[in-house]
């Protein structure tokens, strides 16, 4: 098992704020589909579990309905708030941000959240509408219920839109990410406006995606570096300043994607992931929002 110690590189956003670069998801496998009031221990479990181990970046959603959850179990971590870094999402409530952001904390048992994000921008009709709900995001952060502000599944003409009006430029697009859907533009987008890109579903292409152009040469790099597939894909995404959000329910595979931080993939390695990645297009989420030829 990884030395619970293992430090987790930083990244600094926009406004200064540092976000552990590894961080602990709690929707995928944990996503809710029956009452968020019926609490789920193994949610809890798990992340105590994560917290335990060393991740101190959580990352939730409303949308997820595990907020309660993740609120217990900060709470019965006795890890200090400040030392953890807590993320959640507005999109079902996103006509009343102020009120789903107090309702979200209410939940979490917390006086602020070190990041809260726009999950999505398929509810809004108009620019005009993706505009008003930043202004609200940038209300919630000046009221001190956030400490950042950012977005999720943003294409560049979304964001095109938003920083028009903007007085913040959000800290981070929250979208999925993996070698089979790189995002090249976007990611380009991204650095123009020193906007941090977080990742979920980084993973896909050695779990969901399976058979692919990657595969031998991360059976390769798996031999090499003495560590699993998915530590290799989680390492892609950090030496390229991506912060990858996984999760699991089994304390061994986390401690195991802790030792993402304790080797470097070299330029030509991630370079040889990328030219071979790109041989294949695959996005497992939100894909029927996206036109299948779009690869942003």
């Amino acid at each position: 098992m990884a030395n619970i110690n293992t430090p987790i590189p930083s990244l600094k956003l926009n406004d200064g704020a540092s976000m552990p670069m590894l961080g602990y998801g709690t929707g995928t496998a944990w996503y809710k589909s029956g009452e968020e009031s019926k609490i789920d221990q193994g949610v809890i479990d798990g992340v105590k579990m994560a917290i335990k181990l060393g991740y101190t970046h959580l990352d939730g959603a409303e949308m997820y309905k595990t907020e309660p959850e993740l609120g217990i179990a900060i709470k019965e971590s006795g890890v200090p708030r400040e030392k953890l870094y807590v993320v959640t999402k507005v999109n079902n409530n996103i006509g009343d941000i102020e009120g789903a952001l107090k309702a979200s904390l209410k939940k979490l048992q917390l006086d602020y959240v070190d990041l809260y994000l726009i999950h999505s921008p398929f509810w809004a009709k108009t620019d005009e509408e993706l505009q008003q709900a930043w202004t609200a995001m940038e209300k919630v952060k000046e009221a001190g219920l956030t400490k950042s502000i950012g977005v999720s599944n943003y294409s560049p003409k979304n964001l095109d839109a938003t920083l028009k009006t903007a007085k913040v430029v959000p800290v981070c697009n929250q979208i999925e990410f993996h070698p089979y859907l790189q995002s090249v533009d976007l990611l380009e987008y991204h650095k123009k406006h020193g906007i941090a890109t977080t990742a979920y579903g980084p993973l896909s292409a050695v779990t969901k995606a399976k058979p692919g152009p990657i595969d031998d040469f991360m059976a390769a790099l798996s031999k090499k570096y003495a560590v699993s597939e998915g530590e290799i894909s989680l390492r892609w995404c950090i030496d390229q300043d991506v912060v990858p959000i996984t999760t699991s329910s089994k304390e061994q595979r986390l401690s195991d994607y802790l030792r993402a931080a304790t080797f470097k993939l070299t330029p030509a390695e991630i370079k040889q992931i990328n030219d071979l990645g790109q041989q294949k297009h695959y996005r497992g989420f939100w894909s029927a929002k996206f036109d299948d030829n779009d690869r942003s």
